[in-house]
């Protein structure tokens, strides 16, 4: 492992298991509609949240796919549908990371995403008090150990800092308005007044990449945004 941190997406299982899994829906990165063809919403899409621990474990993960063609989103990345992969959980991603850590002598981080607060809590289930008792267990419960928790949603950061008490850092993603991440006003967060809200509540920033390199000048060198000031 090169990296200094690998990132979890979490979402959660109707038997509430926090789960690693970039999306809320499953059926781009597995074989659902297969296993399950009835189990879809009226929206087309298989949502983590209707599925137990047991039924993720039968299905096969994969790269994402376009679930109409079932060809690879990304073609340069890992083969599709290549071995048996299966969905972890977020205690079980970070037993491989410690244990992977104990025997290389490094100290790989965590950098933690609690995936669509305020879409859980519209199901019922509250994801960072789940996720908050994952990382106590596995040892993680102070400022100075080695994790980020990240997420779109400035009010449940502020939650997290406030009423769950969590002293865990925390950053703040930034998104875009279009994209529908939460309630947030990502461009007012970008101004300095902004970032001065942020700055009461969590411990730094994580911009969508194309608002830090804007491009690249005459010389071939990249530039940036007023962000990385």
């Amino acid at each position: 492992m090169g990296s200094d941190f690998i990132e979890q997406d979490v979402v959660l299982t109707n038997d509430n298991h926090a789960v690693v899994l970039h999306d809320i829906y499953l059926d781009a990165v597995t074989n659902v509609a297969e296993v399950f063809p009835e189990r879809a919403r009226q929206d087309g899409h298989f949502y983590v949240i209707d599925f137990s621990l047991s039924e993720l474990r039968s299905l096969n993960l994969t790269e994402r796919i376009d679930p109409q063609t079932k060809s690879a989103v990304y073609s340069g990345r890992f083969p599709v549908y290549s071995s048996r992969f299966e969905i972890a959980t977020l205690a079980e991603e970070i037993e491989l990371i410690q244990g992977l850590n104990k025997s290389t002598g490094k100290n790989i981080g965590l950098y933690s995403e609690i995936k669509s607060p305020a879409w859980h809590r519209q199901h019922g289930k509250d994801i960072s008090k789940i996720v908050l008792n994952v990382l106590r267990e596995k040892g993680y419960r102070k400022p100075s150990d080695n994790i980020y928790i990240e997420c779109f949603d400035p009010e449940e950061l502020k939650r997290l800092r406030l009423e769950l008490s969590s002293q865990l850092k925390l950053i703040q993603l930034i998104g875009e308005n279009q994209w529908l991440e939460s309630d947030a006003d990502y461009e007012f967060l970008r101004t300095p007044q902004g970032l001065k809200e942020i700055a009461s509540y969590a411990d730094g920033i994580a911009p969508w990449l194309q608002r830090i390199v804007t491009g690249r000048d005459k010389s071939g060198q990249f530039t940036f945004s007023s962000l990385t000031d």
